[in-house]
């Protein structure tokens, strides 16, 4: 079993290693002496708890742990504020700006490894609770505000490596007229069973993918050409009417999805809004163009299938 990882943020490198010699038997512990450096190792890692100094050179821990509380990287990980200053008001300024806890130094390090037990077991129960605040019942996989939160995170994850980024809107075709034949439970069966077969052919660290509501799905991928996007969403096309799941409809046999998607490598001034929306129209033209199909933009380019 993995370990939980620390980081300790402490422009004195002998309060650091103290820190860590009591704590590196149960945690996988990573220290830095500059708030700069202690900011961009918390972007970088998926810590499960903070330790930070209240009073360094560069950046003190009050403006850190504001930096901290501000991004979406880091907003979650429980920060524990370490300092001399054991005022009330330096305290109250700490917890209201997001800390946990306020330690004051010295500390005996039986209290550090209690409080950091305690801090960790609460983070895991939190981390646990909003997992399952943000899967979708229905289907198991991420609901819609998963969705919000990772297109966001993708999105900037993009701009930052300067690499692809891509969205698709997928649609169940005239789900609400299967939905009048079969009834609604049937009509649940297919949304989960379609839901089911995308989620196996997504295996990659970087694709996402999310119930956007009702009938609708959205994935994102990172890293992919359009091509290659555009490739693969008509492997999965393919893949949901091979499930040969009956439909109602005079003029479809099978239960079909259409596609619509959009490859683009994001500047920073560029809205993700904008893209979603090109991502949408390509679906209606799907749809509009006879369904069960994909249509993809990679801006120069637009790729139609079964034209």
């Amino acid at each position: 079993m993995d370990r939980d990882k620390i980081l300790i943020i402490d422009d004195s490198a002998v309060q650091a290693e103290f820190l860590k010699s009591i704590l590196k038997e149960e945690y996988e512990v990573t220290t830095c002496q500059t708030a700069t450096e202690g900011l961009k190792q918390a972007q970088s890692g998926e810590y499960s708890l903070i330790l930070l100094d209240v009073v360094m050179p560069d950046m003190d821990g009050f403006t850190l742990l504001r930096e901290l509380k501000s991004a979406f990287q880091t907003r979650h990980i429980p920060v524990i504020m370490l300092t001399s200053l054991s005022d009330v008001h330096n305290e109250e300024k700490g917890l209201l700006l997001g800390a946990v806890d306020y330690v004051a130094k010295p500390f005996s390090p039986i209290i550090i490894r209690a409080r950091v037990k305690t801090h960790i077991d609460l983070y895991h129960f939190q981390m646990q609770f909003m997992e399952q605040a943000l899967v979708d019942e229905l289907t198991g996989i991420p609901n819609r505000r998963r969705y919000e939160s990772d297109s966001v995170m993708n999105w900037r994850k993009a701009i930052r490596f300067g690499c692809p980024f891509s969205v698709c809107m997928i649609d169940i075709d005239q789900f609400k007229l299967y939905n009048d034949s079969f009834g609604h439970p049937a009509g649940d069966k297919v949304i989960a069973s379609v839901a089911q077969v995308i989620a196996s052919h997504l295996r990659r660290a970087t694709d996402f993918f999310a119930r956007y509501g009702g009938e609708e799905f959205v994935v994102i991928q990172v890293g992919e050409t359009a091509q290659n996007a555009y490739n693969f969403l008509k492997v999965i096309r393919q893949a949901v009417e091979d499930l040969h799941i009956p439909h109602s409809s005079p003029d479809r046999e099978w239960v079909t999805i259409s596609a619509g998607g959009v490859t683009v490598t994001p500047k920073s001034e560029d809205s993700y809004e904008t893209y979603l929306k090109i991502a949408d129209t390509m679906l209606y033209d799907a749809k509009r163009l006879g369904r069960n199909r994909v249509i993809w933009s990679s801006g120069s380019e637009q790729w139609k299938e079964k034209e």
